[in-house]
């Protein structure tokens, strides 16, 4: 991932290509006007940015005048972007996912299944970086993404918009295909330890699982999200 750690190069970004900034950490109690700026354009533009002691930013990039933001390869785009083109809206929305290669994967197999876009949460979320658009083979370049500062509330959002809530989680007796994915729809897919947040589980309006036969006890979050797209896919392509 590109790394930003100059003042004015960073102003300009901000203002510039705000989608393409992933997060800007500035060095706690460094006074200057131009970090005074970057902080209020960061806030308007919804960018995350975090407060850290100045050896964090060392350990980012020598030379920094008391901001590292990182830069990524491609602009977020908005949910009402990626609704709009979406004749029966089908979405990805993953919390609380940190693996790179995940994610690329993720992005992969969505854009395969003819995924309108991918949702992720600001935090606790990996951005899109150079990995990741190497994993994803490409597709990055062709799926639309969008970073929301609040996942639950857009849940919310969704909702109300028609959209239909899947999540998935192990250990729930309702499988994968035992949904009509023909309506619209939004995969929820947790983190690669805990899965599901309490909060994001509740706001599903389904929970389905995968069976699991062998010792394994659970699947790589990459491996259960191919498996649902692709049934998604299939409904779709049969109806």
């Amino acid at each position: 991932m590109d790394r930003i750690s100059r003042l004015n190069p960073l102003l300009e970004a901000v203002k510039s290509s705000p989608k393409r900034i992933n997060k800007i950490f500035i060095q706690k109690d460094r006074k200057h006007q131009k970090i005074s700026e970057i902080i209020h354009l960061a806030k308007a533009s919804d960018i995350p940015f975090l407060f850290v002691p100045r050896q964090k930013l060392d350990r980012l990039a020598s030379g920094h005048q008391g901001v590292v933001a990182l830069v990524s390869p491609k602009e977020f785009s908005s949910l009402e972007d990626i609704l709009s083109s979406a004749k029966v809206p089908f979405l990805v929305l993953l919390d609380s996912i940190e693996d790179p290669q995940n994610l690329g994967a993720i992005i992969r197999t969505a854009e395969g299944a003819g995924t309108d876009g991918i949702v992720l949460g600001e935090r606790r979320s990996v951005g899109l970086s150079e990995t990741v658009r190497s994993v994803s083979a490409g597709a990055l370049e062709h799926l639309k993404v969008a970073r929301v500062k609040n996942l639950a509330r857009t849940m919310d959002e969704l909702r109300d918009k028609g959209i239909w809530l899947v999540g998935a989680e192990g250990g729930v007796k309702d499988l994968w295909h035992e949904f009509d994915y023909t309506l619209p729809v939004g995969l929820v897919f947790g983190s690669e330890g805990k899965g599901l947040r309490p909060l994001i589980r509740k706001k599903c309006d389904k929970i389905l699982s995968l069976p699991l036969l062998g010792r394994v006890t659970s699947l790589n979050v990459a491996a259960a999200a191919a498996i649902f797209l692709y049934e998604v896919l299939r409904q779709r392509k049969s109806d």
